[in-house]
């Protein structure tokens, strides 16, 4: 498929992926979750506000490339520090505009998920060579994209608080860290393959699993350090693969799904009650429901569209999981409170340690 180059000249190769958000294509840009993926927008218009850097959702794009309907070189918002072009360029990620990208959205729609090649060229590119290079481009999914993206060194965020908690980054957004610190609580941010051992040993009055790229069974250390944890009964919290480790750390299965879930409208209902909430999602792989038969896991939450896992919780154990981002950012904020559920997991925690 041609069209108008943007971003950086250069090529790239990943798994192409779709978000139907209609905002939030910095947040969108930034999330470690998309590392080794292709992103396309199928809204029509992108980059009309800018970018505003106090916004993104790490330190740099995640993105491999980047496909759009219309780009907007000049955007108009009082927040706009750089138009996308150019920030795009300065980060050497390639983009192209001009393309159908709802005909795209189709496609993978009714295909799935595809891996391909997005070139930028200064000159006219060797359209056969570059479709023979596509046949042989290597599934992300299979490289422990996580440990990528991941912190290589511990960090805190201290807010003076007395109760703390660890979060294991398998590739986490900056907002959950917010909201944590947000909830008078200090954060300590342990990179992936850190052991149970040394995460107990920092005394946490919980644990938040990140959400991160790529398939959750790649990820043997973390889940067996997740194994660990639940046996120690310390509260967790998981978000997105968060919710995948934590159901293979107990026995769980996981899947790909066709075309994933990406985007910010996507409406889950509880099972044990009447309440639906609308939620933020990036993944490309679920909890298969019938495999947690025996694990202690319940499902708390089904998507509304496809009757795929959204959400469990431990009988018996103060853990719990969803599969959305309870942080959104962008999206809506129907499930903040969860972290609310979580802090007051952390506060029981913290009164027994006292």
């Amino acid at each position: 498929m041609l069209g108008e180059g943007f971003g950086a000249t250069r090529k790239v190769q990943g798994e192409f992926v779709f978000n139907t958000g209609m905002v939030g294509y910095p947040e969108s840009i930034t999330d470690p979750s998309y590392a080794g993926q292709i992103l396309i927008q199928t809204y029509p218009l992108i980059g009309n506000y800018g970018v505003c850097m106090r916004h993104l959702e790490s330190d740099r794009p995640q993105i491999e490339g980047y496909v759009v309907h219309e780009l907007c070189r000049e955007p108009s918002h009082w927040s706009s520090e750089l138009q996308l072009d150019e920030w795009l360029v300065a980060s050497g990620i390639p983009g192209i505009a001009g393309v159908d990208t709802r005909s795209l959205t189709q496609k993978i729609r009714t295909q799935g998920t595809m891996l391909g090649i997005l070139s930028v060229y200064e000159d006219e590119p060797d359209l056969g060579a570059l479709q023979e290079e596509a046949k042989t481009v290597e599934d992300p999914n299979k490289r422990k994209l996580a440990y990528e993206v991941a912190s290589k060194d511990m960090r805190r965020f201290d807010v003076g608080s007395n109760l703390t908690v660890v979060l294991i980054d398998c590739g986490v957004k900056l907002s959950i860290i917010r909201n944590l610190m947000a909830r008078g609580l200090n954060v300590v941010v342990v990179p992936p393959q850190t052991s149970a051992e040394a995460i107990l040993a920092i005394q946490p009055d919980g644990v938040v699993l990140s959400n991160g790229p790529g398939d959750p069974k790649v990820y043997v250390e973390v889940i067996e350090t997740t194994k660990k944890l639940v046996g120690s009964r310390v509260p967790i919290m998981g978000i997105c693969l968060g919710c995948q480790i934590l159901a293979l750390a107990l026995g769980g299965e996981t899947y790909k799904l066709k075309f994933g879930h990406r985007g910010q409208n996507h409406p889950c209902i509880e099972v044990d009650g009447k309440r639906c909430y609308i939620t933020s999602q990036n993944h490309g792989f679920a909890v298969r429901q019938e495999s947690l038969k025996g694990t202690g896991l319940k499902v708390a939450l089904l998507n509304a569209n496809d009757r795929t896992v959204e959400g469990i919780r431990h009988v018996s154990l103060p853990i719990f999981a969803v599969q959305f981002h309870p942080e959104a950012s962008p999206g809506p904020n129907d499930t903040n409170a969860l972290f609310d559920a979580f802090l007051e997991e952390v506060r029981k925690a913290g009164m027994r340690h006292a």
